[in-house]
């Protein structure tokens, strides 16, 4: 993928939809879960998403320890859904 100088107007758009839909889902998610419950899983899947984005777009590093960091993130969010 070609570099984030070159594109940085197409990156832009595509963070101003993303975070928009974001906030969007997040509301919808309120509706029918808590709060809490639902900012957790919002936050969640946007660290994750950002991890895994970097590493494959933007060549961030990637290791073991990282990858275990995302996992309990990950599983932290599906205890707090299951638990509410």
């Amino acid at each position: 993928m070609a570099s984030f100088g070159n594109n940085k107007l197409l990156w832009i758009i595509i963070a101003i939809i993303a975070m928009t839909l974001s906030g969007i889902f997040l509301f919808l998610a309120q509706k029918t879960i808590p709060v809490g419950t639902a900012y957790a899983v919002w936050t969640g899947i946007g660290a994750s998403c950002t991890f895994l984005l970097g590493v494959i777009v933007f060549h961030d590093a990637f290791s073991m320890i990282r990858a275990f960091g995302i996992l309990l993130i990950i599983t932290g969010v599906i205890l707090l859904k299951i638990g509410h």
